[in-house]
């Protein structure tokens, strides 16, 4: 078991609270941008001209807080829920029945993914590979971690894809451990794709360009 699987479960959030914390895994990031910017401010005291610097790096570290915002969502009522917020880039069948739908998240989404259905994390694994863009069709052979859950109508797979800009993807969740819909399972930090594989016999209910969101959009059909 690798660092990507040894993750301590979020603490429950009360439900229904409508609002907006950061993501678990946003802190190497935001630390050194925000002690970045107390430093240029601090030194600009001696220096005026640091202060010209210091907005710059405000705005940098104003932009990760958006990038790493962790906002409250109320699961689907009823059938599977989208794992990650963005566009759905494509929909294809697989030799073995299942269908793939894959999202796209820009880095305006919001990169906390969630479970799409109630049930068991089966497996978690890291693969390592390569770094191409997400959208770019070379990323089914980016680094990815992937998630096997047991489900009341089957095993569902949820594929966490790198992006190119940042290699790292921090899983929230180990394997043994229960899970309810729309709960959170991990984050990719920056541009990045996550695939959701449909059992036989369940057809999708979103279509190629829809928006979606992570535990609220609903994913296959009745």
């Amino acid at each position: 078991m690798t660092e990507h699987d040894r993750q301590t479960p979020a603490p429950a959030r009360a439900p229904g609270r409508n609002r907006t914390g950061l993501a678990r895994g946003s802190a190497p990031w935001l630390l050194p941008a925000f002690a970045l910017v107390l430093a240029l401010a601090a030194a600009s005291v001696a220096v005026p001209l640091l202060l010209v610097a210091a907005i710059p790096a405000g705005a940098l570290a104003l932009g990760m807080v958006w990038f790493f915002r962790d906002p409250e969502r109320v699961a689907a009522d009823a059938g599977l829920a989208c794992a990650a917020d963005g566009v759905v880039q494509f929909i294809d069948p697989q030799t073995d029945g299942r269908t793939r739908v894959a999202v796209f998240m820009n880095p305006l989404n919001v990169h906390v993914n969630r479970a799409p259905l109630e049930g068991a994390v089966a497996g978690v694994e890291h693969r390592p590979g390569g770094f191409r863009p997400a959208f770019d069709k070379d990323s089914e052979r980016n680094e990815r971690v992937i998630w096997t859950f047991q489900t009341e109508i089957g095993e569902v797979t949820v594929v966490q894809i790198a992006g190119a800009m940042v290699r790292r993807i921090v899983p929230y969740l180990a394997e043994g451990q229960k899970v309810e819909k729309g709960q959170r399972i991990g984050l990719i930090r920056f541009g990045s794709r996550v695939d959701v594989y449909l059992p036989p016999g369940i057809a999708p209910a979103v279509e190629v360009g829809q928006k979606v969101r992570a535990g609220e959009t609903r994913l296959d059909r009745d």
